[in-house]
């Protein structure tokens, strides 16, 4: 018995050894690549390090202050306006086409590829595509002269009032794609026998819409919702690639790469990456709270 014991216990001792071995390396790496360059992120925003100085000079929250104090800085929450605005223009029409093809149509498959295609290419293949789609008597001012719309030109990307609405415009046609294909998932999960049941009670597609599809896809719309959220706040390589923050297009994340490696203010830009990481984080609790509160 005692020998049945000590052998149940040199099992569970190798047994765990192994795990640990296996798990030390990866644990290093994570450790090394992704917490220890955040908890350094951390350090120095309270700091006015720039980047090659081995002295820290902390000021304390003073780089959190000017964030939110300074107009320079400010600004780009409200260029984040215009993506967060575009996330719902996306959601909508990626909700309209993921309702259209669920129903049988013909060709359906063919224009599932054509609305997911744009996601699948490059940022930086779509930034360069938009910039000759809106270069002054490019794609879209032949299309708009085409159209007899020629005296509505604009100089899409020159002009401070509309740049950043062309930019958000890139972005709603590349993203649109992976939120068309996570409803249409989510809509085709419902049984067939609840439409079945609505046809044969005399219901039209609107109703059907109303009624089935948008009560049961609530999850998958949150969650959509919150990760347009972080997108718009985080937007990144369409303005960068088109713009470079340029004409009162810049963003948050490209503010900060500015200020890190063109400007040499790490301490400011490690701050303003501590605030979109607190950012993004205050957005994934809501959503955790507002689905455990419906359950």
């Amino acid at each position: 018995m005692k020998y049945v014991r000590l052998s149940n216990w040199s099992y569970s001792a190798q047994r765990i050894f192994i795990i640990c071995a296996f798990s030390i390396i990866p644990l290093a790496l994570l450790f090394t690549f992704a917490y220890l360059p955040v908890i350094n992120m951390f350090k120095y925003s309270f700091t006015d390090w720039n980047g090659y100085s081995k002295r820290l000079n902390y000021v304390g929250f003073e780089n959190y202050t000017r964030i939110f104090s300074d107009p320079e800085y400010f600004k780009v929450f409200i260029v984040s306006l215009y993506y967060f605005v575009a996330t719902f223009v996306q959601m909508g029409l990626a909700l309209y086409f993921a309702t259209i093809l669920s129903f049988k149509i013909r060709g359906k498959n063919f224009f599932k590829g054509i609305l997911f295609f744009p996601y699948l290419l490059n940022g930086v293949a779509i930034g360069f595509i938009f910039l000759f789609f809106f270069k002054p008597d490019g794609t879209l001012d032949t299309l708009m002269q085409a159209i007899g719309l020629g005296q509505y030109t604009q100089l899409w990307l020159g002009n401070p009032n509309i740049i950043n609405v062309s930019l958000a415009g890139a972005s709603v046609w590349r993203y649109m794609g992976f939120n068309f294909i996570i409803f249409l998932g989510a809509i085709s999960s419902i049984p067939k026998d609840v439409y079945e049941a609505s046809d044969i009670d005399g219901a039209n597609r609107w109703q059907q819409f109303r009624h089935i599809i948008l009560p049961s896809i609530t999850r998958i719309l949150q969650l959509n919702l919150i990760l347009a959220i972080s997108g718009a706040i985080s937007a990144f390589d369409i303005p960068y690639i088109m713009t470079d923050g340029s004409n009162g297009s810049i963003t948050f994340v490209i503010q900060t790469v500015h200020l890190a490696f063109k400007y040499g203010k790490l301490g400011l830009a490690s701050a303003m990456a501590v605030v979109l990481l607190l950012i993004v984080i205050l957005v994934t609790l809501v959503q955790r709270v507002s689905m455990k509160g419906e359950e």
